[in-house]
């Protein structure tokens, strides 16, 4: 895949943000480099490795789920939504 100014530009709007003319071909050449490196893993041979196939044998380390609220988090996230109200982020509708 390739990524030109055009992919850019729809990608942008996709995810609904704008990137300054000045550091767009250093984006472009890092995308670029993402999509290589991921097209890289597509070409690795994995029908021998079983499905279940870990790093190690032990089992993942479980930690209690607990519920906490840091509003200072929270503020700082929709400090940078192009539109929020009341703790919320605003989005386009898009299912009719």
């Amino acid at each position: 895949m390739q990524i030109d100014d055009a992919l850019l530009t729809r990608l942008e709007k996709l995810s609904m943000l704008k990137i300054d003319d000045a550091h767009r071909e250093k984006v472009i050449g890092q995308l670029s480099e993402i999509v290589a490196f991921v097209d890289n893993l597509a070409q690795l041979d994995t029908t021998e490795i079983p499905d279940t196939f870990a790093m190690t044998d032990q089992p993942t380390r479980l930690r209690e789920d607990t519920p906490q609220c840091n509003t200072k988090i929270n503020n700082d996230i929709l400090e940078h939504a192009p539109h929020s109200e009341d703790h919320f982020f605003i989005v386009p509708k898009i299912i009719e």
